[in-house]
């Protein structure tokens, strides 16, 4: 019995970690309630009515006035564009609607997160309640920045619609952080008022391409994830994506390493989600304003555009971003956000890595301190099944001498662990308790970015190939440390007390060959983990046995016989 419940927790850790890598549902989104408001007339459906803001008059009493003359359209300039440059990136900005038509990270290597056309922030667009958005031809200044440190700097962009708006966007950049804050001013120049839409979004194919960018790789986004309430929401079907607009904090696109998003800085602006076409999804921020003649408004925008650090994100409002994904209880008892498991791990291995200077090593400690924490529970543990293999043989007597009544062997047994003081799960009730950590150190360390390129003990390439493990996000190449992991597994086998069917513990020795070519394909830091708890167990496990030999029927009558 006691081999059956082990058993079923090694089953039931493989079970969680098949289960977050590929069974995993994603989490529907959250439909938008429709709003109470009147929306303008012409507006596409989801459109909520303008609100007021200080500068600018209500849209639920428009001024009743001729329609604006438009101003004769001028000829648009031909494009331009602005490089900046920063120690932790380098983006290049079009005047065109003053989109992002590069942006790459030098983060372990260089990685993209914007394609001309195909990824990345579109700009700024103006549109009509009776007219789509069309972009804003900008005018830069200057057309080159450098940073370094924490300086910032600004690229000015200054134009207008051809409809009476004059439109500028004061884009800020920073030396030390992935951040873009826009600032964004409309002036109606006409004597009648105007209604008019920002929008500002960011763009994905909703499959991902072969393509990669010619400089850097793609990190091609794979969810859209927006918050609303503190709550993170994702869409990971981007194809099933519809015209929302929300009330919210945030919304971006991004992968589980990489996240742009867009944070809205001014009261009135909208989530957007947009329903797929030509084979792109659209993410954004919206708001409708009205302007009376010669009034102004002034909306601000943060950009975010870099890795999945935990704190940097959390010092944005965007650590929601990070899937730690959710324990996978019955659906009647609702999830266990694993954040709260989770984040404690990754905040003691970063504490770790800054003294140590070595993820693998941060891992190592991490994995010590597991053990140590848990010390107690695998006493216990080991204790009960020790008593357990102890009345072995009387319980298989039991069993043969009543195998036509089940029952009454069940009884008898019950019978025989109350008067021995043996609880035929007490060896399984500590290993449970365990599972809930395990699962979130495999969460962590799954989707810790700052394992992504990270060395452990890398000797150099050969022919193409790594030599040893010079990528904790990434499978081991050499395939070794997989091995160690199963070898170590098999010895842990070997040693742990028998406490059931013969044959049941053959089946056993099964399980580290399983749980070897399910550890081939996963991150090298996943794997070094378990290789060291391994290790650490059969230590536990040989001492433990030297020191607490198991008692043995005869010997526990000798005992009774001195008392």
């Amino acid at each position: 019995m006691e081999t059956r419940a082990i058993l079923a927790t090694v089953l039931a850790v493989a079970i969680f970690v098949l289960y977050q890598a590929f069974l995993a549902p994603p989490m529907e989104p959250q439909r938008a309630e429709k709003p109470q408001e009147q929306a303008p007339a012409g507006a596409p459906a989801g459109t909520p009515a303008p609100p007021p803001t200080q500068s600018a008059k209500p849209a639920a009493a428009p001024v009743q006035a001729p329609p604006p003359a438009v101003a004769p359209q001028t000829q648009r300039p031909p494009q331009r564009t602005a490089k900046v440059e920063t120690q932790l990136f380098r983006a290049e900005l079009s005047s065109e609607a003053g989109k992002v038509q590069e942006w790459v990270l030098h983060y372990r290597g260089e990685k993209a997160l914007a394609v001309v056309g195909e990824l990345g922030l579109r700009g700024l667009t103006l549109g009509r309640p009776d007219r789509p958005a069309v972009p804003i031809a900008f005018r830069l200044e200057p057309e080159g920045v450098k940073i370094s440190g924490e300086q910032k700097s600004s690229v000015l962009m200054t134009g207008d619609d051809g409809s009476g708006i004059r439109v500028s966007q004061t884009a800020t950049f920073s030396g030390n952080d992935y951040i873009l804050d826009l600032t964004i001013r409309l002036e109606n120049t006409q004597t009648a008022p105007q209604n008019v839409i920002v929008k500002i979004p960011l763009v994905t194919p909703v499959k991902l391409p072969t393509e990669t960018s010619p400089t850097a790789p793609v990190q091609w986004p794979t969810e859209a994830v927006w918050q609303l309430e503190g709550n993170a929401h994702r869409q990971y079907d981007l194809t099933a994506l519809t015209n929302q607009r929300i009330d919210g904090e945030w919304i971006g696109i991004g992968n589980i390493y990489y996240l742009s998003a867009l944070v809205p800085k001014t009261k009135g602006m909208k989530l957007m989600l947009g329903a797929p076409a030509d084979g792109r999804a659209e993410v954004g921020l919206e708001q409708a304003i009205a302007l009376g003649p010669g009034q102004s408004w002034e909306g601000k925008v943060q950009f975010y555009a870099g890795p999945k650090e935990y704190d940097r994100l959390k010092a944005h409002g965007l650590a929601g971003a990070i899937d730690f994904g959710g324990f996978p209880l019955p659906r009647a008892w609702g999830g266990l956000p694993m954040e709260w498991l989770g984040i404690p791990v990754l905040l003691v291995m970063h504490f770790f890595y800054r003294y140590v200077g070595n993820y693998g090593v941060a891992i190592i400690l991490l994995t010590v301190i597991t053990k140590v924490l848990f010390y107690p529970l695998t006493v216990k543990s080991m204790s009960s099944m020790k008593k357990m293999q102890a009345i072995q043989p009387q319980v298989n007597a039991l069993r043969a001498k009543h195998k036509n009544d089940p029952q009454r062997a069940q009884r008898e047994m019950m019978d025989l662990y109350k008067k021995e003081g043996v609880n035929p799960v007490g060896g399984c009730l500590p290993m449970l308790v365990q599972v809930p950590i395990f699962y979130a150190l495999y969460i962590a360390l799954s989707v810790s970015v700052e394992l992504q390129n990270a060395p452990f003990v890398c000797f150099g390439r050969i022919f193409g190939v790594d030599l040893w493990i010079c990528d904790l996000a990434s499978y081991d190449p050499t395939y070794v440390l997989p091995v160690i992991m199963g070898v170590t597994m098999f010895i842990q086998q070997k040693m742990t007390p028998v406490t059931g069917d013969p044959r049941q513990a053959k089946m056993m020795l099964m399980m580290p060959f399983i749980f070897t070519f399910m550890f081939f394909n996963l991150p090298s830091g996943l794997v070094l983990y378990w290789s060291v708890s391994n290790l650490l167990q059969i230590g536990q496990q040989y001492l433990m046995n030297r020191s607490t030999p198991a008692r043995t029927p005869r010997r526990e009558a000798k005992d009774a016989a001195r008392a």
